[in-house]
């Protein structure tokens, strides 16, 4: 069979394929602590899940528009007018099943062969593997742990150039678990004013924050009308298998991007979409409470990883994710690289863990853990690393 060119150029989310050799092992009878993927732990909150047998019972099973419903679109454009402090109606909203349909969708819709998107490395795979699948050219910002994983505004606008479509950002960050301050972002909204850039603001993981309240890039002004925020229910409802998620951004691309759902979904399940109103307007309790779990059970994994040699790790500030710095152990053990490592605890540890590389190639001497896991498994994950790394020496 012969493949058009672009499909060679199709990246994947390595976590996946993790998860798939540690339920091997698991078939062979062997224990496996699951630290790679990127999903709550908690289920789905049941008036969420009556809510969507409620509209399933009343006639939410056919088509609807291909920006999603407006009962759900309004209730986005409340909330996001609430909690981000700007003022957005319900036509700048566009329901997608998921949130990478909206990544996928605005890169396809503004950039292609000859432009040029600058995203964050380490960051999720997809963002570099859609630029490259538009045609266009994916530039890296690098993130550094000296700079607590931050963006580097000055290194940020030296990449900037003519071609120069889109800018990514993601605050709290995947992999790395940290958040772009106030000062960061207004830098970056005053690059993407002097230089007339759009920005998708990858805000998927927004209320999952700890010591400091999440901030959004559209609260400068001229912003919200260059921005495009990502957003969905996966992670704070927790509802990954939901699938719905959604962006908003200024009217006429919206349009756009309609146009592109109803050439490629038609449209977002209607009965999910009606899980989502009562998500946003329903009580919040059970949110907050899987936050402050996730608090803890980072506190947890950051002090146990702290304590074993050849590993550092620095507090992450929101998501559910860990990204310790393990070069010491890929030098050490004579490993051929922090993927190797990753393997290693797999096989040997029976821990399931990223390479930091899986988000690029500013992630090799790191790996990714999510602690979207119950205290008692990422305390045994803790303990068989330690284990396997003294084994080392």
């Amino acid at each position: 069979m012969k493949l058009a060119d672009r499909m060679h150029r199709l990246g994947t989310e390595t976590a996946f394929e993790v998860l798939v050799r540690a339920r091997a092992l698991e078939a062979q009878g062997r224990e496996v602590v699951h630290l790679e993927i990127g999903e709550p732990d908690f289920d789905t909150p049941s008036n969420i899940i009556e809510a969507a047998c409620s509209a399933l019972h009343n006639g939410f099973t056919h088509y609807g528009p291909a920006a999603g419903l407006p009962q759900l679109r309004e209730a986005i454009a409340e909330d996001i007018s609430r909690s981000r402090g700007v003022s957005v109606n319900a036509n700048q909203v566009v329901v997608t099943p998921g949130g990478k349909p909206i990544m996928f969708f605005v890169i396809m819709a503004l950039a292609g062969p000859g432009d040029e998107v600058i995203y964050p490395n380490p960051g999720f795979p997809i963002y570099e593997s859609v630029i490259n699948f538009a045609g266009a050219t994916a530039v890296p910002v690098p993130l550094r742990e000296e700079r607590d994983f931050r963006i580097d505004v000055a290194e940020l606008e030296r990449l900037v150039s003519p071609r120069t479509r889109l800018i990514i950002i993601n605050s709290p960050h995947n992999p790395c678990g940290s958040t772009l301050s106030v000062e960061d972002l207004k830098a970056i909204a005053d690059i993407a004013k002097k230089h007339d850039i759009m920005v998708m603001s990858d805000e998927i993981y927004c209320r999952i924050v700890y010591e400091e309240p999440f901030e959004s890039i559209t609260q400068f002004p001229g912003m919200l009308d260059r921005t495009i925020i990502l957003d969905g229910f996966s992670k704070t409802y927790a509802m990954t298998g939901w699938r719905l998620g959604y962006g908003v951004m200024p009217e006429e691309l919206a349009g756009h991007v309609a146009k592109l759902m109803t050439n490629t979904n038609s449209c977002t399940a209607a009965f999910t979409q009606m899980a989502g109103v009562e998500a946003l307007r329903g009580p919040q309790q059970a949110s907050e409470a899987m936050v402050k779990a996730f608090r803890e059970r980072r506190d947890a994994i950051v002090s146990g990883l702290n304590e074993i040699p050849g590993i550092r790790c620095q507090v992450p500030k929101g998501a559910f994710y860990v990204f310790p710095n393990v070069a010491d152990i890929v030098k050490e053990g004579k490993f051929a690289n922090t993927k190797a490592v990753a393997d290693w605890l797999l096989k040997d540890a029976g821990v399931a863990t990223l390479s930091g590389t899986a988000f690029g190639e500013y992630g090799e001497g790191y790996l990714r853990l999510s602690y979207a896991n119950s205290l008692e498994n990422i305390e045994k994950a803790v303990n068989w690393i330690g284990k396997a790394v003294r084994g080392l020496d």
